[in-house]
């Protein structure tokens, strides 16, 4: 669902309380995890993502990272590494990381927001947009390394023709 700015009084709220609007626009359920945290789960077609968001005043930027729902394997994260970097090569926007304590592959992307903090339900919809639909587009690759023994090039490689397939 889009939503417009004439729909929220952009000027005076706080970007996780637009955030919380659009999300809720959405109908999806999140979590307040202090002032300047957010959670919620999306779903996708692949899997349910946990998605976070932090604010980070100070540095004047929003923080989202969209983590898949799928555990690597120690004995699979040089190759998941190696899929990390090919993947990131295909980004023109964020990157793919692995959450290393967890052995969660992520999304991550951080958005400058100038000294008044200012957002748009817009950029807020293109950025969750954009988060989702990379891991959703890569997904199957990450399935392919993991569990099917591929390497990088042909994990990325299936998983691009598997989406033009779908077209």
């Amino acid at each position: 669902m889009q939503t417009s700015d004439s729909e929220f009084d952009v000027e005076t709220l706080h970007p996780l309380e637009l955030l919380e609007q659009v999300i809720s626009a959405r109908d999806w359920t999140f979590e307040r995890r202090g002032d300047d945290e957010l959670a919620v789960e999306v779903p996708g077609r692949w899997c349910d993502y946990g998605v976070f968001f932090a604010l980070a005043p100070e540095l004047e930027t929003l923080h989202i990272s969209c983590a898949l729902d799928m555990r690597v394997p120690e004995n699979r994260r040089v190759a998941v590494s190696e899929l990390l970097a090919v993947a990131n090569e295909k980004l023109w926007i964020g990157h793919f990381a692995l959450w290393a304590e967890e052995g969660l592959p992520m999304f991550r992307y951080s958005l400058l927001l100038g000294p008044e903090l200012s957002l748009s339900a817009e950029r807020l919809e293109s950025l969750i947009d954009v988060a989702i639909s990379e891991c959703e587009r890569f997904y199957p690759a990450f399935q392919y390394v993991i569990w099917g023994g591929k390497s990088a090039a042909e994990a990325v490689e299936a998983a691009m023709l598997d989406t033009v397939g779908e077209a």
